[in-house]
Protein backbone atom coordinates (compact mmCIF):
# COMPACT_ATOMS: atom_id res chain seq x y z
CA UNK A 1 0.00 0.00 0.00
CA UNK A 2 2.83 2.56 1.16
CA UNK A 3 4.42 1.73 -2.41
CA UNK A 4 1.05 2.58 -4.52
CA UNK A 5 1.32 5.85 -2.42
CA UNK A 6 4.47 6.73 -2.78
CA UNK A 7 4.28 6.14 -6.72
CA UNK A 8 1.14 7.95 -7.44
CA UNK A 9 2.70 11.28 -5.05
CA UNK A 10 5.87 10.76 -7.41
CA UNK A 11 3.40 10.83 -10.39
CA UNK A 12 1.96 13.67 -9.54
CA UNK A 13 5.44 15.68 -9.30
CA UNK A 14 5.12 19.06 -10.61
CA UNK A 15 1.22 18.58 -10.79
CA UNK A 16 -1.60 20.86 -9.07
CA UNK A 17 -2.79 19.02 -6.08
CA UNK A 18 -5.69 19.79 -3.75
CA UNK A 19 -5.86 19.35 -0.17
CA UNK A 20 -8.10 19.33 2.66
CA UNK A 21 -6.94 20.22 5.76
CA UNK A 22 -7.92 19.47 9.55
CA UNK A 23 -8.62 23.33 9.91
CA UNK A 24 -11.07 23.00 6.82
CA UNK A 25 -8.70 24.63 4.70
CA UNK A 26 -8.41 23.69 0.80
CA UNK A 27 -5.19 24.35 -0.14
CA UNK A 28 -4.16 24.51 -3.78
CA UNK A 29 -0.51 24.24 -5.46
CA UNK A 30 2.40 22.68 -7.53
CA UNK A 31 3.52 19.24 -5.34
CA UNK A 32 7.37 19.92 -5.51
CA UNK A 33 8.71 16.87 -2.85
CA UNK A 34 6.78 15.18 -0.36
CA UNK A 35 8.60 12.19 2.72
CA UNK A 36 7.31 9.04 4.35
CA UNK A 37 5.26 11.22 6.69
CA UNK A 38 3.23 12.78 4.09
CA UNK A 39 5.15 16.31 4.64
CA UNK A 40 4.63 18.22 1.62
CA UNK A 41 6.32 21.43 -0.37
CA UNK A 42 3.74 22.98 -2.26
CA UNK A 43 5.26 25.98 -4.80
CA UNK A 44 2.88 28.85 -5.94
CA UNK A 45 0.35 27.48 -3.12
CA UNK A 46 -3.49 29.48 -2.41
CA UNK A 47 -5.68 29.24 0.19
CA UNK A 48 -8.81 28.31 -1.57
CA UNK A 49 -11.30 27.96 1.11
CA UNK A 50 -14.37 30.16 1.09
CA UNK A 51 -14.05 30.55 -2.65
CA UNK A 52 -11.23 33.10 -1.47
CA UNK A 53 -7.87 32.49 -3.50
CA UNK A 54 -5.45 33.72 -1.27
CA UNK A 55 -1.67 33.01 -2.10
CA UNK A 56 0.49 31.56 -0.06
CA UNK A 57 3.75 30.71 -1.90
CA UNK A 58 6.04 28.34 -1.52
CA UNK A 59 4.64 26.48 1.27
CA UNK A 60 5.82 23.08 3.87
CA UNK A 61 2.72 21.20 5.00
CA UNK A 62 2.94 18.39 7.80
CA UNK A 63 1.28 15.75 7.01
CA UNK A 64 -0.76 14.81 10.17
CA UNK A 65 -2.71 17.97 9.30
CA UNK A 66 -3.87 16.81 5.88
CA UNK A 67 -6.95 15.21 5.48
CA UNK A 68 -7.27 14.08 2.15
CA UNK A 69 -5.42 14.98 -1.12
CA UNK A 70 -6.90 14.97 -4.80
CA UNK A 71 -3.98 14.22 -7.24
CA UNK A 72 -4.36 15.33 -10.94
CA UNK A 73 -6.12 12.84 -13.42
CA UNK A 74 -3.50 10.52 -15.43
CA UNK A 75 -2.76 11.88 -18.67
CA UNK A 76 -1.72 8.15 -19.88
Amino acid sequence: MADEISTLMTNSKDKVILLRLRNAQTIQGVLQDFDIHMNLTLENAEDISDGKNIGLGKILLRGDNILAVSLPEDES
